[in-house]
């Protein structure tokens, strides 16, 4: 007894060292565990895996675009270009550019102010009468109601007929109909500087044409009205001052006048008048007649200067010009700025990426099944020795002959792989005993287990190929195929369960189905090892074991094999199964040969459902 269980324990000793051997060569598969965070390979696997609903929310945005675009009323922007006539004072042209450039913006702000007032807009309104145009003042947009309406008279043909205005004069909200045309007013025109020049670009959306042409148009003429209106009356008040000034100066003039011609006339211009010697003395502080002519000169000189201004005054007013000009009117857009078609579909199948990826990165985030190798080795601690495409895998489940009817493919390519890392756990035994099982029951791990079977048979090796799944398709397909199996002799004395032994023709290898139930399956660890006694003659052994969520009593034979491969599907076995199903095999001591990544179809097709004895191809061993 001590010397076997030495022997085993060196078995097991050389099983690690070939063992760790294949996991240093299969790094690449994803067993390494990568320190980057996030690679080009994980971004790319991200997408392919996603590709689909991200482009389904893709079209979503542009449908959602499309729609927007049908419901939505169609905008046309008109634009005119008026031109500012700076006047600067004289005594700044000699200054340093900058105060001119200060002093240039202010005076266009000012008047990108003047042409957003209100008083500009009730100009236009007065003198289009925009209060009570329907087309002007229900521009503000559809709600969504509206919208919702109008989509359903898309669909159903039917002809779509707008809400009116209210009879009473009074919007919703309680407006006028004067301050709800001034807020439209205010919403649709755009007033914008062109670059650092004088000119002014007024633009006005609507959805006629015409209409937003017109008021365009009317808006410069409005501006340069009010230019000229606000110029004429600083003139008539100029006029009326000077007007005042120079009755208040010519009375003046004339009472100066007649005081200095009064002085002059009641002055005594005797030489000898020594009795009034006193009385000149007592008046020494008196005007002087040269004080007072000079008084009544300087009063005639002021009213000739305000008289010559008033003359000016009079003579510039019917002159008067405006400091801005229209230089490009507006005329009848033919083509709607909005909505813009292109960007907007360009804009939603943006936004439907955008929400493709964040729904993909929230399915990602949430997601716990099994995808890339990169994830057996970091999450499980195994090595994956190969990936199996799905192209074979739909012939393979329940026929074991795609490695024969198909050497070269790549599911054959692939499987001869993991055969190669198999055959690392050969311990020196005569015999290989090798166990296929997955974490959810499918095909896929019978497919694999059959010709795998197949894969050693075609070498030459006696294979046998157990199902201990009764759930598996391979007793199904064999028993399917009975002009392909002949009756297998046993010798006496051999394992009641080998009688039930037949050999598969085109595939080459022995097939054994477990047909016993309670105390005599073969699921039983003792009588597992009684049968593998009796068999000898098969350097290969693979058995088909039951899946881990069938429960864990059929992998009590696990230890009593050389390795169990585990087979699990892309996208279809949750991390956590799998985590629990090699936790369980090594608690077992069951030695794990490594996980075999299968890919699953990813766009199902209908095909047509035949006869397996029609149309069948013909059988061609390799």
């Amino acid at each position: 007894m001590q010397s076997k269980g030495s022997c085993n324990q060196g078995d097991e000793a050389m099983l690690e060292r070939q063992w760790a051997a294949a996991a240093a060569r299969a790094d690449w598969r994803g067993g390494g565990g990568s320190n980057e965070f996030v690679n080009l390979s994980d971004i790319l696997s991200f997408f392919s895996r996603y590709i689909i609903s991200i482009l389904v929310c893709a079209l979503v945005g542009i449908a959602g675009a499309s729609l927007y675009l049908a419901t939505s009323v169609p905008i046309f922007t008109a634009r005119t270009q008026i031109l500012i006539e700076p006047k600067l004072p004289q005594f700044m042209q000699q200054q340093m550019i900058e105060v001119h450039l200060s002093l240039d913006t202010a005076q266009i702000e000012s008047q990108l102010a003047l042409l957003r007032s209100q008083k500009i807009a009730m100009m236009v309104i007065d003198e289009l009468d925009l209060a009570h145009n329907p087309a002007f003042v229900d521009a503000g947009g559809l709600r969504l109601r509206e919208r919702l309406e109008k989509l359903r008279s898309l669909i159903t043909g039917a002809p779509y007929i707008p809400d009116t205005a209210r009879s009473d004069g009074a919007s919703d909200d309680g407006l006028t109909p004067e301050q709800k045309a001034a807020e439209v007013f205010a919403g649709n025109l755009d007033v914008q500087r062109v670059g650092v020049s004088y000119a002014i670009d007024i633009h006005f959306k609507s959805p006629n044409p015409a209409l937003a042409a017109r008021i365009a148009n009317a808006t410069a003429d409005a501006f340069v009205r009010e230019q000229m209106e606000n110029r004429a009356v600083s003139a008539r008040e100029g006029v009326a001052w000077l007007e005042k000034r120079i009755d208040e100066a010519g009375a003046q003039m004339n009472k100066a006048t007649q005081i200095a011609q009064e002085f002059r006339a009641t002055y005594d211009y005797r030489v000898d008048r020594p009795e009034e010697a006193a009385a000149d003395a007592a008046r020494a502080d008196a005007p002087t007649l040269e004080q007072l002519e000079v008084a009544a000169e300087t009063y005639r000189k002021m009213y000739e200067s305000l008289l010559a201004a008033y003359t000016s005054a009079v003579n510039q007013q019917p002159f008067l010009i405006a400091n801005s000009r229209v230089i490009t009117p507006a005329v009848q857009p033919t083509v709607q700025s909005h909505p813009r078609k292109r960007l907007t579909l360009i804009f939603g199948a943006f936004a439907g990426l955008m929400l493709g990826v964040g729904v993909a990165f929230v399915r990602h985030s949430l997601d716990r099944t099994l995808h890339t190798p990169r994830q057996i080795g970091e999450e499980l601690g195994l090595v994956c020795t190969g990936e199996l495409p799905y192209s074979g895998l739909h012939k393979a489940a329940g026929l074991c002959e795609e490695v024969i009817r198909h050497p070269h493919s790549p599911f054959s390519t692939s499987l001869r792989g993991a055969r190669a890392v198999i055959s690392l756990a050969d311990t020196g035994k005569t015999r290989l005993c090798i166990g296929v099982t997955a974490a959810l029951p499918g095909r896929v791990k019978s497919a694999v287990a059959g010709n795998l079977a197949a894969l050693h048979a075609a070498s030459g090796m006696p294979t046998l190929l157990i199902d201990l799944d009764s759930q598996s398709t391979l007793t199904r397909a064999v028993q399917g195929s009975l002009s392909r199996i002949d009756t297998k002799q046993e010798a006496a004395g051999a394992h009641a369960a080998t009688a039930a032994i037949r050999t598969v023709s085109p595939a080459g290898f022995d097939f054994m189905p477990n047909e016993e139930r309670g105390a005599a399956s073969l699921a039983l660890p003792v009588n597992m090892q009684d049968l593998l006694k009796t068999l000898d003659r098969y350097k290969v052994i693979v058995v088909d074991l039951p899946a881990y969520e069938q429960g864990a009593d059929g992998l009590l034979v696990c230890p009593l094999l050389d390795g169990v491969m585990v087979v699990a599907e892309r996208g279809g076995t949750p991390l956590d199964s799998l985590a629990d199903l090699a936790r369980t095999l090594r608690i077992a001591n069951a030695p794990i040969l490594g996980v075999l990544l299968a890919h699953r179809r990813r766009f199902p097709r209908l095909r047509m459902r035949r006869s397996s004895s029609v149309g069948r191809p013909p059988f061609r061993p390799a």
